[in-house]
């Protein structure tokens, strides 16, 4: 990799006209009901509407179509939580390249039939290790050891390069100034091409990056002046998951972000259900993160011209009662207790007249009598309609004689549990 690299613009415009085969510009479009909650012009740069529902077809088509046949003669290799996969594949397909696709074991099966979907024939796919991490270090070894041209989702100039030509999208599209650029980062490659764009065209536009809250690399590794490995992420967020961010992006992002918000996975999730239930737009929750920093930039943006990035919308319907639970949790209308119930006729009743609120509902409800004890424990999940009822709940336990534990804040009984 050269050293002190810097994406240049005859390079971005150079990745363009080569995305010009396959891609049409994808749209950047007000969202009136962010507008409206924040009080500023608010733009979606739609790239969930991608051929392959992500940005990630740009730089990976960039770089395999820059490959020599000398190169290419024993077929390529990548690593992904998915969409990177996925833009590999449908770029394999379209030139009749193999390619060995390497994906955590957690990938969701949505993501991997897609994959299967775009590359067809030209594509196998690997599932290795719990995270991209480690699907990563085996994929290299297949390429070292097969001599494989490597194809990285993000530490690579020729990948940079196609992700910035959505900044080169955004900037010929806008008609207005833009203040505010919110950009998702996974492993760095999009903010480090879109950041660099804008930094020499548009250099007023303050960059904004985002990362789950749980997985915070980029924001550690600038803080410390260099890469930093994280030990532990939460892996929910699969599509900005990353141990450690690339050597390339980290180097560009010293020199083009302005700021990285860190995003609660749960208000990931309530954001994800926003925008399903207002807008009907499906996002993934790595799609979902520049809009959810807004959240946290409220007095900064009002009255300003501000554009964020959705990444991506490969998200799994089976995931979509786990993405709920998260966004009641983190919204504090969701909470669970073990209530030690006295073991008597009618005690349940009590709870439910006594106890309960008018609008608090028990969605769970686990209870085993044993004859032995004067007192059974029961698991129960009460959900609420304002999390403002919750004193109320606990108030009104007490005063019953319900005796109980709060598992919301016990996180290892809670893991255990829920």
């Amino acid at each position: 990799m050269p050293k002190q690299y810097f994406p240049t613009l005859q390079n971005v415009n150079k990745a363009k006209l080569t995305l010009n085969e396959i891609l049409t510009s994808t749209p950047l479009t007000e969202n009136l009901n962010l507008s409206e909650q924040f009080g500023a012009r608010v733009f979606l740069k739609r790239e969930d509407l991608q051929i392959v529902r992500s940005y990630k077809i740009r730089g990976a088509y960039n770089k395999i179509r820059s490959l020599s046949s000398e190169q290419l003669k024993n077929g390529i290799v990548c690593a992904s939580a998915g969409n990177h996969a996925q833009g590999v594949a449908y770029s394999c397909q379209r030139l009749g390249i193999h390619g060995k696709i390497y994906m955590p074991t957690t990938t969701p099966k949505q993501k991997i039939k897609q994959v299967q979907m775009f590359g067809k024939q030209f594509v196998d796919i690997v599932l290795h290790g719990d995270t991209y991490d480690d699907a990563s270090a085996e994929a290299w070894k297949d390429c070292t050891e097969n001599k494989k041209a490597f194809i990285h989702p993000f530490d690579d100039p020729l990948i940079i390069e196609g992700q910035a030509t959505t900044a080169l999208e955004i900037l010929q599209d806008s008609t207005h100034q833009i203040d505010y650029l919110f950009v998702p980062i996974g492993g760095g490659g999009l903010i480090a091409g879109v950041g660099s764009y804008f930094k020499q065209m548009h250099p007023s536009t303050k960059i904004i990056g985002v990362e789950p809250a749980g997985a915070p690399s980029m924001k550690e590794s600038l803080k410390q002046g260099q890469v930093n490995a994280l030990e532990n992420i939460d892996k929910f967020v699969d599509g900005a998951a990353v141990q450690r961010v690339g050597d390339l992006p980290f180097e560009i992002c010293q020199q083009v972000v302005d700021d990285i918000v860190l995003v609660p996975e749960g208000r990931i999730c309530t954001k994800i259900l926003e925008l399903y239930n207002r807008d009907a737009i499906v996002v993934e929750p790595a799609g979902a993160l520049s809009i959810a920093a807004l959240d946290y930039y409220t007095d900064h943006i009002k009255g300003k011209n501000v554009v964020c990035i959705v990444s991506g919308s490969n998200n799994d319907i089976t995931r979509t009662e786990e993405i709920k639970e998260r966004s009641l949790l983190f919204e504090g209308l969701k909470h669970y207790f073990i209530v030690r119930f006295p073991q008597r006729a009618g005690a349940l009743r009590d709870f439910v007249e006594n106890v309960l609120g008018p609008n608090d509902d028990i969605t769970h409800f686990e209870y085993s009598k044993k004859n032995s004890r004067e007192r059974g424990p029961a698991f129960v999940g009460i959900e609420l309609t304002n999390k403002n009822d919750f004193e109320g709940l606990v108030q009104r336990m007490a005063e019953n004689g319900f005796v109980y534990e709060y598992v919301n804040e016990k996180p290892d009984l809670f893991q255990y549990l829920i």
